[in-house]
């Protein structure tokens, strides 16, 4: 890995992530009570950040959509505006959608049929079945290895997987992106704390958005 392939914004994006991991692992191995109600609390920086950068890449998409609107191909412009459908919708079910920031009281339905009574999906209940734990945990997570450590691979190896990548607009990982989400997974291990997980999800928002500015197909995103 060539360091001096490093932008000025993914050294700053990685020293965020590791101070926010080392003071992470130090006050939830020495302050585990201060770790759960403030550093990692519910509606604190982590997950606030956290919605903040997925919808800075909603933007970007959405900016590069426009700009590049005349030069691409149908195919790519239905991958980035699904892309960004995406980053958006993982923003907002952040945030349940502004729902506590708002103080909006949450609808019969949801009261009865989210883990957390809020606005959002991901807590919804369906019979014993949390949604969260099911798709944004377990789907989501395969989906994640596939992107991070299969599809670099195949990208490189297979000229069709390497069309259809390019066809649809998405971004491949450079080789720094992957050993950092490496890095992440096993450090977390040493926070013990389930609070710990709003710090993974603020580690993956901050990695897309760095593979999105800097991925290895830079020409995805460029005009042909």
């Amino acid at each position: 890995m060539n360091f001096k392939s490093f932008t000025r914004t993914e050294i700053l994006g990685f020293i965020f992530l590791l101070l926010v991991y080392t003071l992470g692992i130090y006050f939830s191995n020495t302050d585990l009570e201060y770790f759960n109600t403030s550093y990692a609390q519910e509606d604190g920086f982590a997950e606030y950040g956290t919605a903040f950068i997925l919808g800075c890449i909603c933007l970007f998409l959405l900016n590069k959509l426009f700009k590049l609107w005349s030069y691409k191909p149908i195919l790519w412009k239905i991958g980035v505006i699904g892309m960004a459908l995406i980053f958006l919708f993982g923003a907002g079910e952040e945030i349940s959608w502004g729902q506590r920031i708002f103080n909006i009281e949450s609808s019969e339905y949801f009261k009865q049929n989210n883990a957390q009574q809020e606005t959002n999906l991901h807590n919804m209940v369906v019979g014993e079945t949390k949604i969260n734990k099911l798709i944004f945990s377990q789907v989501l997570t395969v989906v994640l290895v596939i992107y991070l450590l299969i599809l670099p691979v195949l990208y490189r190896k297979i000229e069709s997987i390497k069309k259809l990548v390019e066809t649809f607009g998405v971004p491949i990982p450079q080789w720094k992106h992957t050993i950092a989400f490496l890095l992440a997974t096993g450090l977390i291990m040493f926070m013990p704390s389930e609070r710990k997980w709003e710090l993974y999800e603020l580690a993956f928002a901050v990695l897309f958005f760095l593979i999105f500015l800097n991925p290895f197909n830079s020409l995805v995103y460029k005009e042909k």
